[in-house]
């Protein structure tokens, strides 16, 4: 296949930004740090490969999946050792649970396409048995929203729902002339490891439908925005029903989840 065809551009429907500088992909392959309780590594979005080629000198069971396929044989032609290791699927669609054998726990990693930030981190939680950490890194606003504690405007549904079974760190910034092209806004390189144990102390399903039925209006007291889910509104005189959503901690997210589950309209 002649040269140009791997002069590769970044693809607005792929949300391609490609990373440029070492120092970067390097220091994001270093901030795994429990690669001794796993033994795969999913890269998502390898892009280029800037990240890949430090992933690729762990001692792990490396697979990236690229939805992208003239980046596929892109990487294939520059990293030879890739052959093999690439899934050519959308990860959205993928069965993570699949993709290593003997049912393997694994890493995740990746420089995030930002247009499926979310979705990535949704199925992060619906994975989780199998995913004991990742890193990566997202639009700096999602990233520190991913982290937030509860009294300020990042907190709201994606922190509580990945809080409830991963504990997050913030780890870097990063600007956009990192990137080919510059993407408009920063990066942020954070951390997720999973918590101990999967017992959130209520039920996960009506947990979700607690928290986003919450912040669907979330400058409401909540006695405003729960009032549909309780049979009694009475029930919802106490003081502590005149706060907002954002300043409810995980914990309290789970106690007004009991509560409402015990007392819901029928």
């Amino acid at each position: 296949m002649p040269t140009h065809a791997y002069i590769m551009k970044a693809k607005k429907s792929f949300g391609q930004h490609f990373l440029n500088r070492e120092e970067i992909a390097e220091r994001i392959a270093n901030s795994l740090k429990l690669e001794h309780t796993y033994e795969g590594l999913l890269e998502v979005g390898p892009g280029k490969g800037m990240l890949t080629k430090y992933l690729l000198e762990k001692d792990l069971d490396f697979v990236a999946v690229e939805a992208d396929r003239d980046m596929v044989a892109y990487l294939e032609h520059y990293y030879p050792t890739m052959r093999g290791k690439i899934i050519s699927e959308d990860f959205l669609k993928l069965p993570l649970d699949t993709v290593f054998e003997n049912n393997k726990s694994f890493g995740l990693i990746g420089n995030f396409p930002y247009n499926i930030s979310s979705q990535i981190l949704i199925r992060l939680i619906q994975y989780r048995e199998h995913i004991p950490e990742l890193v990566g890194m997202f639009q700096k606003e999602l990233a520190e929203r991913v982290i937030a504690g509860p009294g300020g405007k990042d907190y709201g549904v994606i922190s509580l729902l990945v809080q409830a079974y991963y504990s997050g760190e913030y780890l870097f910034t990063v600007s956009p002339g990192s990137f080919s092209p510059p993407p408009k806004v920063k990066s942020g390189v954070i951390r997720l490891t999973r918590k101990p144990g999967d017992d959130i102390g209520c039920d996960p399903k009506f947990f979700r439908t607690v928290v986003k039925t919450s912040f669907n209006q979330r400058r409401k007291m909540l006695r405003n925005t729960i009032k549909s889910m309780i049979q009694d509104e009475s029930l919802l005189k106490d003081d502590s029903f005149n706060r907002r959503p954002e300043e409810l901690s995980l914990a309290e997210f789970v106690e007004l989840t009991n509560f409402i589950e015990k007392n819901q309209a029928k």
